[in-house]
């Protein structure tokens, strides 16, 4: 049975998109069939993945509100093994549509609870809020990857969340867990980087994950040509530190190493 990973920080410009994107096509590339469901109306992971706008493309609006099996949904992305659930603005709409619904928290994971034996990993890249549609995916999920922007005010906003996940765990989704946290936009020459990464260690102990992700231009330029890094720029430093990263879930995976909130 594959396994549902959220990948989620209400604070917005962190790299959740990019880590969606390209923690997934690093996944497929280790030979795991990997699904990305781009549950955020910015469509900023459709769009990464060479998916243009489209009108008439059915989107993860059309699974949660009309009721479309989610099977029907699923595009081809743009590396063997990888798969996309499209989004698109009005899925912003989905927020308010939500609330009519039954077990309005749940519906996300009846949809992801039928597709799960078909793959290794489903990720969901969250909206940067704590909506109802963010809300659906870490009820979906089995656990959560927070990406933090080393700067000073990254531990308010994930401090929140892990309060949020600690309320889903209790009232929702007993078994939701913390994947890891991953320290994004590092740069090791300045010593604002380093001092917020040792605070963050200091933190989130094993919590954090030993790779992080540099500042680096090809992971920014990679989105605009619709394709992950590792296609993009196979050598170069981002790349290899989502590789890196992959190993590192999968490794976790076969120890059982999740942390708790």
């Amino acid at each position: 049975m594959g396994k549902v990973i959220a990948v989620s920080n209400q604070k917005g410009g962190v790299g959740k998109t990019t880590t969606a994107i390209n923690l997934a096509a690093s996944l497929a590339l280790s030979k795991l069939r990997t699904l990305v469901i781009d549950a955020d109306p910015q469509a900023n992971t459709t769009g990464g993945l060479g998916f243009q706008k489209d009108a008439s493309r059915r989107s993860l609006y059309h699974a949660l509100l009309l009721d479309v099996p989610i099977q029907e949904l699923i595009l081809q992305g743009p590396v063997e093994g990888l798969f996309l659930v499209p989004s698109e603005k009005g899925l912003v709409g989905a927020d308010v549509e939500l609330v009519e619904k039954d077990s309005r928290e749940k519906v996300l994971r009846g949809k992801t609870e039928a597709i799960r034996n078909e793959f290794d990993y489903v990720l969901i890249d969250c909206p940067p809020a704590l909506d109802l549609l963010a809300l659906n995916a870490l009820v979906a999920a089995d656990s959560v990857i927070v990406p933090i922007q080393c700067e000073y005010f990254a531990l308010e906003g994930v401090s929140e969340l892990l309060e949020t996940l600690t309320r889903i765990r209790r009232a929702l989704n007993p078994s939701l867990a913390i994947e890891g946290i991953l320290l994004t936009m590092y740069d090791e020459r300045t010593n604002l980087s380093r001092q917020v990464r040792d605070d963050l260690q200091r933190f989130f102990g094993d919590k954090i994950f030993q790779t992080m992700i540099p500042r680096n231009v090809r992971l920014a330029e990679a989105p605009s040509h619709g394709k992950p890094v590792i296609t993009y720029d196979p050598e170069c430093r981002g790349a290899t530190a989502y590789l890196e990263l992959a190993k590192e879930v999968i490794c976790r995976d076969q120890k059982g190493i999740r942390a708790g909130t």
